[in-house]
């Protein structure tokens, strides 16, 4: 069975609220995009950094504004109630990512559930 299309404009809508919180320096617009119990995962170095979502407000409150980012998404695989999508990122404050979410429909509504990201050397 094909995915309707809504779905992916969808999760599009709820990916462009974590790309509008990068652009702007405002976890509070990002915030809207994860569940609640969202969390994160990726290296920094050596350093895993891992936990609560609340660990990637902490960071990108502290670091600011990205008004000069370029952020694609790059693919959206979903199924029925659960999606994952990847996104390419450079410069984020002079740092490229890439970041992969997993979603999930959560009273009809898609919310991102985890991110794992890979910070470029």
């Amino acid at each position: 069975m094909a995915t309707p299309v809504q779905e992916f404009d969808a999760i599009r809508a709820t990916i462009q609220h974590y790309i509008d919180g990068v652009q702007t320096g405002q976890s509070a617009e990002m915030r809207k995009a994860f569940h609640e119990d969202a969390t994160i995962f990726g290296y920094i170095g050596p350093d895993l950094f891992a936990g609560p979502i609340q660990g990637l407000y902490d960071w990108h409150d502290g670091n600011g504004a990205a008004t000069e980012v370029e952020i694609r998404v790059v693919s959206v695989d979903v199924g029925e109630t659960g999606a994952t999508a990847r996104l390419e990122i450079d410069n984020w404050t002079g740092h490229r990512f890439t970041d992969f979410f997993t979603l999930l429909k959560v009273d009809g509504e898609w919310k991102i559930m985890n991110k794992v990201f890979h910070l470029h050397g």
